[in-house]
């Protein structure tokens, strides 16, 4: 993938889960695929008679076989590297220590700046002596505007980071962006693997609604779906670990199609209590 402008679709969530937090997704694409990729993807959407916005949270046993389809071309795509997907998340049991409170407080955004940062491996992009575009558009935030005002300025100053500038980047203050996950369909797709992951790592594929004896159609449906993803993400990096950042080395961190990062904090108290209970066996696996 060689491109002289990248598009960066983004999306939070799970800031706080049972044994995982502060999920964190993109999705990178080249400029010039990204007409193309999304007349996919949407015409697919129609032949699926899915013409409403998708997304993790409207999975049910009824649209199971049609997301399961839409997942898989999506996952094509990738398998191509036409499309990179970088998911970033906290692992309850490792709590950071010697924040300050405002670090605290800003803990949405500063995590959020880490994940450009360093997730796609931008410092990593083969050098050309062009100049490349980045566009970065996230998904409508629940912050201030002054927040978020703030925030855009720090990934606008990502421009002039060495290892970044020296990679080519370029970033223009328009190219900084709210959208409407509903109007991009990357973004979309994007919303269903991060919140696959998010299912997975948090257990509740386990969870039995109060007074029932079995788990709800709507969570088996979420858990087989979630295994499908997997098996896409499998046939790109086989037996892939989904609770721990994937093993790659510095020019892969650009190139790999897709990765996932465990972010771990510079200081850390580890607190076994938090981790998930033995018996249920291994984090990452499915059952």
């Amino acid at each position: 993938m060689s491109e002289s402008a990248y598009i960066i679709f983004c999306d939070e969530s799970d800031d706080r889960g049972k044994f995982y937090s502060n999920f964190y997704g993109g999705v990178l694409v080249g400029a010039s695929q990204y007409d193309r990729i999304t007349a996919r993807l949407n015409a697919e959407k129609q032949r699926l008679n899915l013409f409403g916005e998708v997304k993790w949270s409207k999975v049910s046993a009824p649209y199971l076989t049609k997301y399961q389809e839409l997942m898989r071309v999506f996952f094509e795509e990738v398998r191509a590297n036409h499309v990179r997907v970088r998911i970033m998340f906290r692992q309850n049991a490792h709590v950071p220590v010697g924040l300050s409170h405002d670090q605290i407080q800003g803990a949405y955004f500063r995590l959020y700046y880490q994940f450009i940062k360093h997730a796609f491996g931008l410092s990593h992009h083969p050098r050309t002596g062009q100049p490349v575009a980045l566009k970065l558009y996230f998904d409508e935030f629940p912050e201030t505007h002054e927040a978020v005002t703030q925030f855009k300025g720090y990934i606008l100053g990502l421009k002039d980071y060495p290892k970044i500038r020296q990679a080519g980047f370029t970033i223009a203050p328009e190219d900084i962006a709210e959208i409407r996950s509903h109007d991009h369909v990357l973004a979309q797709c994007l919303d269903i693997v991060l919140g696959a992951m998010a299912f997975r790592l948090n257990d509740k594929h386990l969870e039995i609604p109060k007074g029932e004896k079995r788990r709800g159609k709507k969570t088996v449906a979420k858990e087989t779906l979630y295994k499908t993803i997997l098996a896409e993400i499998c046939r790109i990096k086989s037996h892939f670990n989904i609770g721990i950042s994937t093993g790659l080395s510095p020019e892969e961190r650009w190139s790999a199609p897709y990765r996932h990062w465990r972010f771990m904090p510079a200081e850390v108290e580890y607190r076994e209590e938090l981790t998930k209970p033995k018996k249920r066996g291994g984090p990452t696996q499915p059952t």
